[in-house]
Order: C-alpha cells, then sequence, then structure tokens
C-alpha cells in the first residue's frame, strides 16, 4: 500500500496522521493536494528507528546529535540539516528537515514494513484541528485516502513540538 503510492491515515503519539512514501512525489502531491497545503512549508518524516533517517539528513554535530538521539523513541520532533540530495517535496524552503523516531507501536510497524521513513502530517485540512480518531478521520478525509487504521492515539493533548536541533529554538511547543 504504502510503496504503491498509496496514503492511510494512522494513529501517533497525539492525533491521526496521514501518511505516505516521501520517496513518491505523486503520493506527496496527492497528501499535499488533500491537505490544502503548500509544499513550502515542508513535511514531518517518522521513523521506527534513527538508521531509516540517516539517507535524509546532513551530517550534525555530536553535541547536537546527542539530545535528539536520547529523546527518542518518543514524540520529539527535532528539524536536523536536509541531506544534499533531499527532494524539495519534503523540505519545502528550508534547509531542514522535520524528523520523528515514533514510539507509537502502530506507526513504527508502518515504518519497519515499509523499510524507510513515512511523511506524517496531521489528519486534517490545513487550518482544521486534527482528527483524533478514525470516525474524524473519515468524516475529513475519508473518500481521498486509501486506508485508515484503527487504534489509538497515545493521548497527548497537543501535536508533538518540534524543535531546531542547531539552534535548540522550539517551532512549535
Amino acid at each position: 500500500m504504502i510503496l504503491g503510492g498509496g496514503i492511510l491515515a494512522y494513529p501517533t503519539e497525539s492525533v491521526f496522521g496521514l501518511g505516505c512514501d516521501p520517496l513518491n512525489p505523486q503520493a506527496v502531491f496527492r497528501l499535499l493536494r488533500l491537505k490544502q497545503r503548500p509544499v513550502s512549508k515542508g513535511l514531518i518524516l517518522i521513523a521506527s528507528d534513527f538508521n531509516q533517517l540517516q539517507p535524509f539528513i546532513d551530517q550534525l554535530p555530536s553535541q547536537q546529535l546527542e539530545p535528539v538521539i536520547q529523546s527518542w523513541p518518543g514524540p520529539h520532533t527535532w528539524v536536523l540539516p536536509a541531506a544534499p540530495t533531499l527532494p524539495f517535496w519534503l523540505r519545502g524552503d528550508h534547509s531542514g528537515i522535520a524528523v520523528r523516531v515514533t514510539n507509537h507501536p502502530l506507526a513504527a510497524a508502518l515504518c519497519r514494513a515499509s523499510g524507510r521513513p513515512l511523511v506524517s502530517t496531521s489528519a486534517n485540512r490545513s487550518n482544521h484541528p486534527p482528527a483524533r480518531n478514525a470516525l474524524q478521520v473519515r468524516l475529513c478525509c475519508g473518500g481521498e485516502i486509501d486506508m485508515i487504521l484503527h487504534g489509538a492515539t497515545q493521548g497527548l493533548a497537543q501535536p508533538t513540538s518540534i524543535r531546531d536541533a542547531l539552534t535548540g529554538i522550539i517551532l512549535r511547543s
């Protein structure tokens, strides 16, 4: 499903996410159209482990990488320097890419099954509240996605925070 260009919804640490293969531009642009999100904003990648993210990121000094690694797996999204070959449809107008090693068992299993990270963005249209269960996903996006995986979120009240690994600045709290 994922490697074939599908878009699916699944529970994450806080809300339901919409995901697809980050290396499939047709799937990514379909997801961006569904969300009504400009490509310039960039996207988040989730992975089951740090090794899955390495082809997508550039080197980071060890003193800046250490807190990132120590926070994972978990609900902590970090902006890391993007690999020079990273497609624009993932990083948008930015020099970095937002990434997370998820601790949600279902989301991590999807990444392991596909053998790569997933694009992961909240299941909603831009500027609307994110879906917190499968019914809300069906109501907002049901006819435009290929599959909804049922399961519980891990109950965080808000989507994960985003921090810049180079500067330590919190970009979203």
